[in-house]
């Protein structure tokens, strides 16, 4: 027994295989995700740079698309620029503790701080929609703070204890992983022991966490569509309805793939293998890339405040700029 447990702590190399039965087309799949992985890095880092050089920004819903936006850089350069070794050097090793260091980074940003996020969106959306008189009383800078200080310390206290529950398993020389970045429940499987208490870890904060975020992201919709249909006029209602167009784009973008791949990894056990890894992929860099987009291109200020980055001589707001440029 000592020295089974003993086993469990040596030095382990694993060995991330990629997309398995696509490894010929390694390389031309790496094109897409490093386009995609330069998008996200540039979109998020203008992003970032509008808001918090511009002060008539600094309002909760561009700062919560800031914090949206430094967990979309945190997930993005945690996983892709070792998926594009795997895919181009065949770097395919990776420590025991910087596969473990990947994986609390990529849950910890994904699928908890940035789920907390929308849900302190969806929040924002609420109080402004149902209850706007009240907006500046509620949603106050140190409220903002605190949310964004609560939604770490809520990803540090769900993270911990898997870095514990992997690090208490033998492997026994197990060390093949069929992935191109490490997870919680791929670690785990390595273990030649009983893994229960990881699943049901796994199963347990994924309903308490972005499970739960999902119900009351739901019940402020919900609240907001009864208040839209009591307005009087069509135009009002589209009007205010619009103001949320971009947030249920991105919680869209957000938990329709992660509750698919969520869902088919449990249960959908005759989708090939190499399907379960390609979207996990695409999960990791698309909605990155995708979210900065999407506000861009729909809140006029950010819109304009970036026009003003590419053209600086123009006059705003100035319909006809890019001819100008």
């Amino acid at each position: 027994m000592y020295e089974l447990n003993e086993s469990s702590f040596d030095p382990i190399t694993f060995v991330l295989t990629g997309i398995p039965g696509m490894e010929e087309c390694h390389v031309w799949i790496s094109v897409p995700f490093c386009l995609m992985y330069l998008t996200a890095v540039f979109s998020n880092s203008v992003l970032l740079f509008v808001i918090s050089t511009d002060r008539s920004l600094h309002e909760p819903m561009h700062l919560f698309l800031a914090m949206l936006a430094v967990s979309d850089l945190m997930l993005s350069t945690t996983t892709v620029p070792k998926m594009l070794a795997i895919f181009w050097f065949s770097a395919r090793e990776i420590s025991f503790d910087a596969c473990i260091t990947q994986m609390f980074f990529t849950h910890f940003s994904c699928f908890i701080v940035e789920s907390s996020v929308l849900l302190a969106m969806a929040f924002d959306r609420y109080v402004a929609v149902c209850d706007p008189l009240r907006y500046p009383s509620v949603l106050t800078p140190s409220v903002i703070g605190k949310i964004a200080v609560a939604a770490v310390l809520r990803g540090f206290c769900i993270m911990f204890p898997p870095i514990f529950l992997l690090k208490r398993l033998p492997y026994c020389g197990h060390n093949v992983m069929p992935h191109t970045y490490c997870e919680h429940m791929g670690i785990a499987r390595l273990a030649c022991a009983d893994i229960r208490a990881n699943v049901w870890y796994g199963l347990t904060t994924a309903l308490l966490s972005s499970g739960l975020d999902v119900v009351l992201i739901a019940a402020s919709y919900a609240l907001i569509l009864r208040a839209v249909f009591r307005l009087p006029t069509p135009e009002a209602r589209l009007k205010t309805l619009s103001t949320c167009g971009s947030h249920l784009c991105v919680i869209l973008m957000f938990y329709v793939p992660a509750f698919f791949s969520f869902l088919t990894h449990r249960f959908g056990h005759h989708i090939p293998s190499h399907v379960h890894i390609l979207l996990a992929n695409l999960y990791v860099v698309v909605p990155p890339m995708l979210n900065p987009i999407v506000y861009g291109v729909r809140t006029r200020q950010i819109r304009e405040r970036v026009l003003r980055l590419l053209c600086p001589t123009a006059e705003w707001p100035c319909p006809g700029c890019w001819g100008r440029c």
